[in-house]
């Protein structure tokens, strides 16, 4: 299979900017991502761009890559527009892998953008989130998920008012609640690793958050859905991220000296299984097929950068990794294994619920800081000996787990 690699690599801050736009932000992300591959605009020969909001929030229902880009100069290539709600950057980077592998191109351009937040619009904002799942089953759903493990909340919470919220943090909430009823996973262990990762992002200056809790804190936070509380949910944020992609000869044309490989990426959808069969986890599959592809075991990883939308989210994906056996993840993460410092390292970047989670350039912030930790330039959280580090990054819910994951599979080259 044809070589292919990330020759360079960019990312804006994260956070809520009243005024910036999502061409603002993709030129911002894209200049840093040429300039790290030590390229030029005239040096890509196709793009593809990953956004999810322009349409409902304001009106771009279409052709937003082109609209993005045309201001920078990209005109004449194919520019293709990738939307899979949450895994759209990743979607669009196994898309432009694709392509290269297929010899269609040798360098090519993976961009995510994302405008999230227009505080005038705050109901638009969270109905935004409902295109995620299927609208027309979307009773059934909310349905399903209020009932899911219900005896797991305890009374006094259970017809609880909480607020303006996200459909999704239902959805984890159930799925949470299962894993608390099948293998003993407690709201704690949850603490622990979002308090984890709110630690990590005050080494990250990029962050959205950068501020320190402890567990008891993330215990005590406002209520959000039962068991999550504020800081164990990712929050609305602005950002973009880019990548120049190429081949080993578009490589070679670009003379970049501090490039990424890609040993597998693979895409997945759900499928119909019962809410508790873990074992059948969408995130599981699509890691199952990246290692096969990358011809690696689960114990080579050094690093890794998980899709948590919610800190439930970071223990189930790090058993669908395989980094520790299936319903073992809280406790995994109760012993420190995968804080800075423990077994693998897991979202150093701090991670959707403090980094940040601009829905269409999630993916793409995932591989930056892989690529960050994999060159030996993440300072005070630098992982230690990184040569193999891998990206979860999940979209959309239907029914009993996300509607598309992506996990990628990266090497140090050199």
């Amino acid at each position: 299979m044809t070589d292919v690699f990330i020759a360079g690599i960019g990312m804006t801050s994260l956070g809520k900017f009243v005024d910036k736009s999502v061409k603002q932000l993709t030129h911002e992300a894209v200049s840093l991502a040429l300039n790290d591959a030590d390229a030029q605009q005239q040096d890509i020969q196709a793009a593809w761009f990953s956004n999810t909001r322009q349409g409902l929030l304001e009106g771009q229902n279409g052709i937003r890559g082109q609209c993005a880009l045309r201001p920078m100069g990209f005109e004449g290539i194919p520019i293709t527009n990738v939307e899979n709600a949450c895994a759209s950057g990743s979607t669009a980077l196994l898309q432009a892998v694709a392509h290269i592998r297929a010899q269609m191109c040798d360098i090519a351009l993976v961009v995510g953008a994302e405008k999230m937040f227009f505080p005038e619009k705050r109901d638009a904002m969270f109905r935004a989130f409902l295109g995620g799942t299927d609208i027309h089953r979307l009773e059934e759903f909310q349905n399903m998920v209020s009932e899911q493990a219900i005896e797991e909340i305890p009374e006094e919470f259970r017809l609880l008012d909480t607020g303006q919220k996200s459909f999704f943090m239902d959805s984890y909430a159930a799925q949470a609640r299962l894993h608390m009823q099948r293998f003993g996973t407690t709201q704690k262990q949850f603490a622990i690793a979002a308090a984890k990762n709110h630690w990590h992002s005050t080494m990250n200056p990029m962050a959205q958050y950068q501020k320190d809790y402890s567990v008891d804190e993330v215990l005590n936070g406002r209520l959000i859905s039962w068991p999550f509380t504020l800081p164990m949910c990712a929050p609305i944020s602005d950002g973009g991220a880019a990548a120049v992609v190429c081949s080993a000869k578009g490589l070679a044309k670009l003379n970049a000296k501090r490039a990424i490989k890609i040993r597998g990426i693979s895409l997945a959808s759900g499928s119909n299984r019962a809410p508790d069969e873990f074992e059948r986890h969408i995130g599981r599959v699509a890691a199952t097929a990246a290692y096969e592809q990358a011809s690696i075991d689960p114990s080579e990883i050094n690093v890794v950068e998980v899709h948590d939308a919610t800190a439930y989210s970071e223990i189930q994906q790090i058993e669908n990794l395989m980094l520790c056996p299936l319903g073992e993840g809280g406790v995994f993460t109760e012993m420190g294994q995968t804080k800075l410092g423990g077994k693998v390292p897991v979202n150093p970047s701090g991670g959707l619920v403090s980094k940040g989670h601009p829905v269409g350039a999630t993916g793409i912030m995932q591989i930056h800081e892989l690529m960050t930790q994999l060159r030996g330039e993440a300072g005070q959280r630098q992982v230690p000996n990184c040569k193999i580090a891998v990206a979860e990054n999940g979209g959309g819910f239907y029914e009993t787990e996300e509607a598309a994951t992506v996990v990628t599979v990266l090497e140090r080259a050199n």
